[in-house]
C-alpha cells in the first residue's frame, strides 16, 4: 500500500545521502528523454491557440462575425495590448508564490487551464445579438489572453527549474521549441482545414460578386455553415489543450532551487529596474522586438493577403500549413546551424533570408505556383524568428546572474518582459494593420475588395516588414554576448552551481545522520 512506498521513499533518500555527491549531482543533472518531451508538449497550447487565433481571428471579426474594421482593430489591439499588460504581472506574481507539493510553477499551469479552454471556445462562438457584439469579443479576448497568461509564464520560467545544467535546459527547449512550432501547424491546420472550405465566394479575383443580388438566402446558409465550423474548430483545440496541460503536469517534476536562497521579495518598479537596467537584456529585447514585428505583421495579415491581394481564396489554408511545415521541419536543421556557427550569425541567415521572397511575392504578378515556393522559403525565417529569441535569453539570464550573484529568484521577471513588449508590440502593429484596411475602404463580407486595400495589404507583407528586419538587425550587431563570452558565462555558471550543490548535498548529509 501507500505506506509501503513512503517507507521505501524515505529510506531510499537516506541511502542517496549518504552516498558519494558526484553521481548524484550527474544523476540531477540529467534530465530523461520522457521529462523533456512531456515538457515540450506543454508548450504546444499556447502556440496552437496563438497561430489560430494570430491567423485567422482578424479575417473572422471582419468576415464571419462582421464587424466594422475599426471595432475589429479596436477588438484586436485592446486584446494583444492587455495579454501584453498581464505578462509582467503574473511574471511578478510567479516570483512571489510560494512552494507547494507539485511545486512553485505548477499550480498556476494546472489552475488556469480549464478557465483558458472555456475563454477560448467563447471566442469563436457569434453571439445572436447584434448590440454587445464588440463587448462580447473584447471580454472574452481579454480574458483568454489573462488565463493563457498565467499558463505560459510559469511554463516558461519552468525551463530554469527542470534541470540546472545549461546543456540540459537548451536541449529540453529544442524540443520544447519543435513541439511549439508543431502546435502553431496543428493550430493553422486545424483551424484552416476545417474554417477553409466553407466560404462560397468564387475563386477568381476577377469574378463579379453576383452574391449580393441574391445575398440574403446564399450567404446566410453559407455564413451559418463557417460559424459552424469555426465552433468546431475552436472544440477541436480545446480538447488539445487539455490533453497537453494534463502530460506536462503529470510528465515534468518541478526541481527545487538547491539550497538557494531566494533574495528578499522586491516590488514591481524594482522588479521592472532590474531587468531594464542589464544591457544586454535589452538590445536582446529591441533586436528582436523589430524582428518579431515583421513576423507578427505578416502573420497577421497574410490570410487576407492571400485572399483578396492574390486571389487564392481556396488556397489560403494550405498556404498557411506550408509556411508552418517548412518551419517545423527546419527547426533541427537551425538548431545544428546555431551550435557550429553561434547563435548571433544564426540570427543575421535565419532573418534576412526571408527578405528576398517577401519582396518577390508582391513584385510577380499573382501565381499559385510561386505563392507555393514563397510560402516554403518563408517557413525557414520563421522557424529561425521563433527558435532564436528563445535560445538566447537564458544566456542573458545567465550573464545577469554572474554580474548579480547575490540577486536570487527573478528568472521570470525576464521571460515575463521579453514577452510583454512582444506582445505590446503585436497589438499595435495588428490595431495599425486592421485600421488601415478600414481607410482603404475594406467591405465587411464582400467577395472582392477595393483596388486600395490590396495596395495596402502589399505594403503590409512586404516593405514594413523589410524594414523593420533591418532595424532590428542593426540593434542586434550591438548585443554583447557572442560565443566566446557565452561559453566563459557557462563555465563560471556551472563553477557556482557545483558550489552550491556541493554545500547542499553536505547539509542534506548532515540532517540524515541526525
Amino acid at each position: 500500500g501507500p505506506k509501503g512506498l513512503g517507507g521505501v521513499r524515505v529510506q531510499s533518500s537516506q541511502l542517496e545521502a549518504d552516498s558519494v555527491i558526484k553521481p548524484n549531482q550527474a544523476q540531477r543533472r540529467h534530465l530523461s528523454l520522457c521529462s523533456k518531451l512531456c515538457y515540450a508538449i506543454g508548450g504546444a497550447p499556447y502556440q496552437i491557440t496563438g497561430s489560430a487565433l494570430g491567423f485567422f481571428l482578424q479575417i473572422y471579426l471582419l468576415d464571419v462575425a462582421q464587424l466594422d474594421p475599426f471595432y475589429a482593430s479596436v477588438i484586436l489591439f485592446v486584446g494583444r495590448a492587455w495579454d501584453a499588460i498581464t505578462d509582467p504581472t503574473v511574471g511578478f506574481l510567479v516570483t512571489r508564490s510560494r512552494w507547494t507539493c507539485i511545486g512553485r510553477m505548477m499550480p498556476w499551469i494546472l489552475f488556469s487551464t480549464p478557465f483558458a479552454v472555456l475563454t477560448y471556445f467563447l471566442i469563436w462562438y457569434v453571439p445572436p445579438f447584434e448590440q454587445g457584439k464588440v463587448a462580447w469579443y473584447l471580454i472574452f479576448y481579454c480574458l483568454f489572453q489573462s488565463m493563457q497568461t498565467c499558463f505560459h509564464v510559469p511554463y516558461s520560467a519552468l525551463t530554469m527549474f527542470i534541470s540546472s545544467n545549461q546543456k540540459e535546459r537548451d536541449s529540453a527547449t529544442a524540443y520544447r521549441m519543435m513541439v511549439e512550432v508543431m502546435g502553431t501547424v496543428l493550430g493553422t491546420a486545424i483551424q484552416g482545414q476545417i474554417v477553409g472550405g466553407t466560404s462560397d465566394c468564387p475563386t477568381e479575383p476577377g469574378v463579379p460578386d453576383v452574391r449580393n443580388s441574391s445575398r440574403i438566402n446564399a450567404t446566410s446558409v453559407s455564413l451559418e455553415e463557417t460559424k459552424q465550423a469555426y465552433l468546431i474548430a475552436s472544440g477541436v483545440i480545446c480538447i488539445i489543450y487539455i490533453l497537453c496541460a494534463t502530460v506536462l503536469f503529470l510528465g515534468v517534476k518541478e526541481k527545487k532551487e538547491n539550497g538557494r536562497k531566494t533574495s528578499e521579495l522586491i516590488t514591481f518598479r524594482q522588479g521592472l529596474w532590474l531587468v531594464i537596467s542589464h544591457g544586454p537584456y535589452v538590445k536582446l529585447v529591441i533586436g528582436f522586438l523589430f524582428t518579431s514585428l515583421a513576423f507578427m505583421l505578416l502573420e497577421g495579415n497574410f490570410a487576407l493577403f492571400i485572399t483578396y491581394s492574390l486571389g487564392h481564396r481556396k488556397d489560403f489554408q494550405n498556404l498557411l500549413l506550408l509556411i508552418m511545415l517548412s518551419g517545423t521541419l527546419t527547426i533541427p536543421w537551425w538548431q545544428w546551424f546555431l551550435s557550429r556557427f553561434g547563435k548571433k550569425t544564426a540570427v543575421y541567415v535565419g532573418i534576412l533570408w526571408a527578405v528576398p521572397f517577401m519582396i518577390l511575392i508582391v513584385c510577380l504578378k499573382s501565381n499559385l505556383i510561386v505563392s507555393y515556393l514563397v510560402s516554403v522559403a518563408a517557413g525557414v525565417s520563421v522557424a529561425a524568428a521563433f527558435l532564436l529569441p528563445w535560445s538566447m535569453l537564458p544566456d542573458v539570464v545567465d550573464d545577469f546572474k554572474i554580474k548579480n550573484p547575490d540577486i536570487y529568484g527573478h528568472e521570470a521577471l525576464f521571460y515575463s518582459f521579453y514577452v510583454f513588449f512582444i506582445k505590446f508590440a503585436s497589438g499595435i502593429s495588428l490595431g495599425i494593420s486592421t485600421l488601415s484596411l478600414k481607410f482603404a475602404g475594406y467591405v465587411t463580407g464582400s467577395c472582392n475588395q477595393p483596388e486600395a486595400v490590396s495596395f495596402t495589404l502589399n505594403v503590409l507583407v512586404s516593405p514594413v516588414p523589410v524594414g523593420l528586419i533591418i532595424v532590428g538587425l542593426l540593434i542586434l550587431r550591438t548585443y554583447p554576448i557572442d560565443e566566446e563570452t557565452r561559453q566563459n558565462n557557462q563555465k563560471k555558471m556551472q563553477k557556482i552551481l557545483e558550489s552550491e550543490e556541493d554545500s547542499e548535498s553536505e547539509t542534506s548529509a548532515l540532517g540524515s545522520n541526525v
